[in-house]
């Protein structure tokens, strides 16, 4: 994306930044959503007219008795009141409103900055708005998987969901430092040493999504040892090369907390490279990735040991976003960079 005029560079980078937080509060609310249970409470999809809350009595039981007929309710909620029922459903009522309001104030900039620098020179921004309706959908594929034969969601389709969200919050980054930072002639390491890094990231996030959504983070509470043992001591190591293993949560948590080791090794080999090749370029890029790959393991630890708390679990989402952020970063500046000579 390539644009001449500084006043409306300045312009979208600002706009762009700003959906940067937005998405990046979205993705918190929704591991809150999900965190609290909230995410079955309103059970019909309504694009336009769930755009305003219930505004009386009569419309809270309306919903309410919606959410009744549902098995999350039946088999494990018959008990709760309206009061209870009126906390989950502000917090996926909070949900869907922000999805729609970032649409909104996606596509109309994006209206608006098309009109001024034309179609082509925002295709990018396009493909991202297009990523931002399917995310809509996906979500009501994931909420409609809970609504029949289950409690909970789908997990497969809560990892679906939230990498989407990941991937959006990437591409608007990535669009964002096309306009604020400007190419260089330093060196850099291998363009896919630093893309393998982002996409063993996602792959995280994706075993991460399996954990939450199975509740996987609520056994073991342990470390380093699943229990007294390295493996979980419920399961057989067989299990762990078949499809099933997706599904079964001991085996999930030991693959998150492995991926996660297999990450530092990673990140110390990039670090290792950058630092002995002297690409100072890359040395804030690198440090900072190293930061919050720190934070990101810790609070993963401490989420684990205390039995996925909600504050510790928001907190461990929110510092991924930081990870994801700043790994996107190093791949941009080590990609729009040209060999030294």
């Amino acid at each position: 994306m390539y644009i001449e005029n500084n006043i409306i560079k300045n312009y979208i980078s600002f706009w762009l930044g700003l959906m940067f937080w937005i998405i990046s509060f979205m993705i918190i609310v929704g591991g809150l959503t999900r965190l609290t249970d909230s995410g079955l409470s309103i059970t019909q999809w309504q694009l336009f007219s769930g755009f305003l809350p219930p505004l009386n009595n009569n419309d809270w039981i309306y919903y309410f008795d919606l959410y009744k007929k549902i098995p999350e309710f039946t088999e494990q909620n018959y008990d709760m009141t309206l009061k209870e029922f009126k906390v989950i459903f502000w917090w996926e009522w909070g949900h869907r409103f922000l999805g729609r309001l970032i649409g909104i104030l996606f596509l109309l900039p994006l209206i608006f900055f098309t009109f001024k620098e034309g179609f082509k020179k925002l295709l990018n921004l396009y493909i991202i708005f297009f990523l931002i309706c399917f995310q809509g959908f996906i979500g009501w594929y994931m909420v409609s998987s809970g609504l029949v034969d289950r409690v909970d969601v789908s997990h497969f389709r809560l990892s679906i969901h939230l990498i989407i969200a990941f991937l959006i919050l990437s591409l608007i980054l990535w669009n964002y430092f096309t306009l604020k930072i400007n190419k260089n002639t330093n060196g850099k390491i291998n363009f896919f040493l630093p893309l393998f890094f982002l996409l063993f990231i996602f792959c995280q996030i994706i075993i991460g999504a399996f954990v939450s959504g199975m509740d996987a983070g609520q056994i073991y509470n342990s470390w380093p040892l699943m229990g007294s043992s390295y493996f979980p001591d419920d399961n057989n190591i067989v299990n762990l090369f078949k499809v099933s293993a997706f599904s079964d949560p001991s085996l999930v948590q030991f693959m998150h907390r492995n991926f996660a080791y297999v990450i530092l090794i990673f990140f110390l080999f990039l670090i290792i490279s950058i630092y002995r090749r002297k690409l100072t370029n890359l040395y804030l890029a690198i440090n900072v990735v190293g930061i919050f790959l720190f934070v990101q393991i810790i609070l993963g630890i401490f989420t684990l040991i205390y039995g996925a708390q909600i504050y510790l679990a928001s907190m461990h989402q929110l510092s991924s976003i930081f990870l994801v952020s700043s790994s996107v970063y190093l791949l941009y500046l080590n990609s729009n960079q040209q060999l030294s000579s």
